[in-house]
């Protein structure tokens, strides 16, 4: 037993020492990271929509802010009194039809070729922009582009000739939500990294 024991002390004591220098160099989470120029406290304003899709700029302000929140690298306060913006646009959306079916082969309910929409690919590209509220100078900017795919509502039967338009709208305001949390997450990511 006691032979065990100074056996297991040992290993410890040699495992501490020699991952002990290594804890010095390596650092978990966000410790290294800053915003440009070493601001601390960032305002972030409802981001510009200039697509058609109306309420999805909530989305990206929201997980824009959470990163920050989470992260602790800045403190988002009011335009007023902070001395950099995060100012974001949602510029150009795209919802395209990426898988069809037809009817009498793909889906033998339905009466022959009709053509039916099975899938949707969503396809956003936004801007964001760090400015200096004192001269208006850009300090950093970057443009994201990304997409996700979704199911459309599926017609099982040959009666029915229509899908579900409420399905579709939350499946897409759905879909925008979670590209919205990955996109703000790289957006943080690339912000505030080397600086």
């Amino acid at each position: 037993m006691r032979i065990q024991l100074s056996l297991l002390s040992i290993v410890s004591v040699s495992v501490v020492s020699l991952l002990g220098p290594m804890g010095c160099a390596y650092r978990l989470g966000y410790a290294d990271r800053a915003l440009p120029q070493g601001y601390e406290v960032v305002a972030i304003p409802v981001f510009q929509n200039r697509t058609d899709e109306v309420g999805i700029e909530t989305y990206f302000t929201n997980a824009l802010v959470r990163e920050f929140e989470r992260s602790r690298v800045a403190r988002v306060i009011p335009a007023r009194q902070a001395e950099v913006t995060l100012e974001g646009s949602l510029d150009n959306l795209e919802f395209r039809s990426s898988s069809r079916a037809v009817g009498g082969t793909e889906i033998k309910a339905l009466p022959r070729e009709t053509v039916l929409t099975t899938e949707y690919r969503v396809l956003l590209t936004t801007n964001l922009r760090l400015v200096r509220n004192s001269d208006g100078q850009v300090l950093w900017q970057s443009s994201f582009r990304n997409e996700k795919v979704f199911s459309a509502p599926q017609i099982g039967s040959a009666g029915i000739n229509t899908a579900n338009s409420l399905y579709l709208h939350s499946a897409r305001h759905q879909t925008l939500a979670l590209l919205a949390e990955e996109m703000m997450k790289e957006a943080h990511d690339r912000l505030t990294e080397n600086f």
